[in-house]
Formats: structure tokens, C-alpha cells, sequence
């Protein structure tokens, strides 16, 4: 029987274009720009100066915050500088800019493509090499994959849930990937239930990868605890609230992480990230992305070194199509236009999407007609309509009153406003003033 989570939720088209495009192996680029922070938390300090050389999978910066995240060289050659780039946001952070040369491997990692199934790690020496490597959830959060796995002192972990939705239109790099690498990915879950101390485990995956499905259910027949449920197509069912409902049917509550209700949320890119972390002491250099566009010639899926430029991904392709009215980094309802096709494929990208000028282009905005579809189809029970008026007049108060910070920016609400009201915009701005305002609050 499918599930799915109730309510609210949208059915944009799904357009995955690329779903039948094996993972190719992109190019090397000449020049790498690897920017020390990736992931959720606090920048990584670098450990490496202009001159140095360094080889693949060498640590270049350390996460020595709580939250934060190391950061591993995904090409060898020489440093050229440590310097502020451009992100996919448009803002200038710091990075590791290599020129590269050759393609040179620190020695203790295993290059070799035998499966290895057999965990000797322990729960700690699992969740230390979790940290030392630098995963972080590759579902778009990112996440510091090891803080996710320590469970605090007084809450247990009941269930390990596998984000394998991929709901967002047009990404298929998780499609492929547990297509392509299904047996590492379901090692990968093991290590996961050791390192959280359970015994079950639920791969979730939406009815449109029917294939997906049933190539993984194979697989888990030959692993105890692990299972694999089909779910009703709807988005935002990737959100880790929604799929824990779907899944579970345990609804998190207001303000709380999933380890509320014993459960723990890891996408299937993470999932083999900590197989090769953990088998092949593998560190997160590389990860598959998915280029597509419905004017793109050679939409397809990746696998791409980390610091690797958009525009090499565009090129292999087959180049910007004429008709390109945005370049989008992630997918259509939560990813965001790029300014540049120089910024940096960094561990949070999982797609890029080309859209032409004919669908990029937004509609004229017009009066909220109080017709309340934004609020039926938010999946977390707000008032959008109302949260963008608070924000517009700075009532920050109110904003947080309304729960601003519950919202997981899915972009529903601006998908189905009939008066094209730029909903997502005004809360994604009232989630940043109003969470500025309580960290200043609670020191």
C-alpha cells in the first residue's frame, strides 16, 4: 500500500528528464575553487596556504565547531590562493582556489571497485570517521551527518528512515544513484543503524521510480531490518517532516528534530557517501549531479568533483541552449537563479536546471485575493498570506509568533498563488531576520 503524508502539498509536473541518463564520469576541471564552508554550521578553518600541494582526498579545512564540517582537496595540484569566490547564493566566501595537476590520490584511499560488505568499525569509531571524512546530508541541508548521528543524552533513536523521495521536479541524481549503486547504498544503511543503535530501517521512495522500487527491494531481501516502502507522488514528501508522517505516520512537533519521535532522516546520496567513508576511507570529494532543462541537448546525470565550475557542467551538456532565461542551482520549486556559471559545484548541489525564457520569466504580481490556497497547500500548517504581510511591515514579533521558522521554504504557497504573490521570497526573508533575532536573543 502507497502512503504519503496529508496535510497540504502540491503535483508540479515532474519533468525527469534525465531518469534514464546513466551517471557519467565528468571531466577533471583545470581549476578547482573549494569553499571551506559547505555545510549548515560554522566555516571550516583552512589548513593549507597559497604554494602547497595537495592531493585528492587531502584535508584542506577543519570543522572545529559543534556544527560544522571538515573539507577534503577533490583534486591534486597546487594552491594557487585561499581566497573569497562567489556562491550559489551570490555572496563572496572563502575558498581553496587549486590549479590542477594530474590526478594524484592520498595512498589510504581505496580506489578499487570491489564491494566491500563486511563493517569491522564500531558505533564510535563509525560516527569519528563520519566526522573526520565530511559528510553532510546530500538531500540539500547539508547537514553535519556525525552531530545527526550522536543522539542527545535522554531521546532514542527508533528507526532510520532513507530519503530516497527525490520529489523536486527534474533531479534524478538520486534516482541513479540508487540505481547504480544500490548494494553500496543498503551497506551504507547498515553502517547508519549501527551507528544510531537501530534495529529497523525504511527506505522511502515515491511510485514514480517503479524501477527504483523494485531493484532495491531485491537488494534489502538480503539484509535484516531493512525495508522498503513505496510512497504516493506528492510533493514535498522529501521534507523530513513530511516523509516521517508518510512513513511513520509521527508527526514532529513545532520547533523539534525528528529525534522527538525516535527517528532519523539520511538521504540515499548520504547513505553512499558513508559506504565509501566508511569502506573505502573515502572522503566526500565528489558527488552526482544532474543537469537538465527541456531546451538542454545532453540533459544527464554526474558524478562531479567538488569545486568543479557550473559552467563544465553546462558545457557537458552540450552548452547553454539560446532560449536560457534562468540557470537555476537545484530544482525549480526550492533552488535558487545563479548569477554565474562560474560558481562552484559544492556538496549541497544536486542539480542544475536550465529553464527557457518562455517559463523563467514571473507573472505580474497582483492582490492577494484572500482565496486561501496557500494555506491548504502548505505542508506545515501556516498562513503564508498572512506571515508575507507581517514581514513586508517588519512585525517580527508577530512573524515569529506565526511560526516563521517552521516553514521549510518547499515553495508551495508561490507555486499555487493565483495572484502571483512572491510568498517564498518574503519567508525565506522573514525565516533570516527572525532566526538573526533569536540568536541574538539567547546569548
Amino acid at each position: 500500500m502507497l502512503k504519503t503524508f496529508k496535510l497540504g502539498g502540491v503535483h508540479p509536473a515532474e519533468n525527469k528528464i534525465s531518469a534514464d541518463k546513466k551517471i557519467e564520469i565528468l571531466p577533471i576541471p583545470k581549476m578547482a575553487y573549494i569553499p571551506i564552508s559547505q555545510h549548515l554550521g560554522a566555516p571550516a578553518k583552512a589548513l593549507v596556504n597559497k604554494g602547497d600541494i595537495v592531493k585528492v582526498g587531502q584535508q584542506i579545512a577543519k570543522g572545529e565547531a559543534f556544527i560544522s564540517a571538515n573539507i577534503h582537496s577533490s583534486v591534486s595540484g597546487k594552491v594557487l590562493k585561499v581566497d573569497n569566490v562567489i556562491d550559489a547564493s551570490g555572496y563572496k566566501r572563502t575558498a581553496v582556489v587549486v590549479q590542477v595537476e594530474g590526478d594524484e590520490w592520498v595512498e589510504t584511499i581505496d580506489k578499487s571497485p570491489e564491494l566491500k560488505k563486511e563493517i569491522s568499525l564500531s558505533q564510535k569509531e563509525i560516527i569519528q570517521k563520519i566526522n573526520e571524512m565530511g559528510i553532510v546530508g546530500l538531500g540539500g541541508a547539508t547537514f553535519p551527518s556525525h552531530v545527526k548521528l550522536m543522539v542527545p543524552e535522554g531521546k532514542r533513536a527508533e528507526v532510520l528512515i532513507i530519503n530516497g523521495v527525490e520529489c523536486e521536479p527534474y533531479l534524478t541524481s538520486d534516482h541513479r544513484l540508487m540505481m547504480e549503486k544500490g548494494e553500496e547504498m543498503m551497506i551504507g544503511v547498515e553502517i547508519l543503524k549501527i551507528a544510531l543503535g537501530v534495529n529497523r530501517a525504511i527506505i522511502g521512495i515515491e511510485n514514480n521510480k517503479p524501477d527504483a522500487i523494485e531493484h532495491l527491494t531485491k537488494i534489502a531481501n538480503g539484509y535484516k531490518g531493512i525495508e522498503v516502502q513505496g510512497l504516493k507522488v506528492k510533493y514535498p514528501q522529501g521534507a523530513e517532516k513530511q516523509l516521517i508522517k508518510a512513513v511513520i505516520n509521527r508527526e514532529v512537533p513545532s520547533g523539534k528534530l525528528p529525534i522527538e519521535v525516535g527517528a532519523v532522516v539520511n538521504n540515499a546520496g548520504t547513505a553512499f557517501a558513508v559506504y565509501e567513508a566508511i569502506q573505502k576511507n573515502k572522503p566526500l570529494i565528489e558527488r552526482v549531479v544532474t543537469i537538465t532543462g527541456k531546451s538542454v541537448k545532453n540533459p544527464g546525470n554526474f558524478m562531479v568533483r567538488i569545486g568543479t565550475p557550473v559552467a563544465e557542467l553546462v558545457e557537458a551538456a552540450g552548452g547553454l541552449p539560446e532560449d536560457t532565461g534562468k540557470v537555476i542551482g537545484g530544482g525549480p520549486m526550492m533552488g535558487k537563479a545563479l548569477n554565474s556559471l562560474e560558481v562552484p559545484v559544492v556538496k549541497g548541489t544536486s542539480g542544475i536546471l536550465i529553464m527557457p525564457e518562455s517559463e523563467a520569466a514571473r507573472y505580474t504580481v497582483q492582490n492577494c485575493i484572500r482565496c486561501s490556497k496557500c494555506v491548504s497547500v502548505c505542508p506545515m500548517g501556516l498562513e503564508p498570506y498572512l506571515l508575507e504581510k507581517l514581514v513586508m511591515f517588519e512585525d517580527y514579533d508577530r512573524t515569529e509568533q506565526e511560526r516563521v521558522m517552521d516553514c521549510i521554504e518547499c515553495g508551495s504557497c508561490h507555486y499555487t498563488c493565483p495572484a502571483a504573490r512572491p510568498l517564498l521570497d518574503y519567508l525565506r526573508l522573514g525565516k533570516n531576520k527572525v532566526g538573526f533575532i533569536i540568536r541574538t536573543r539567547s546569548k
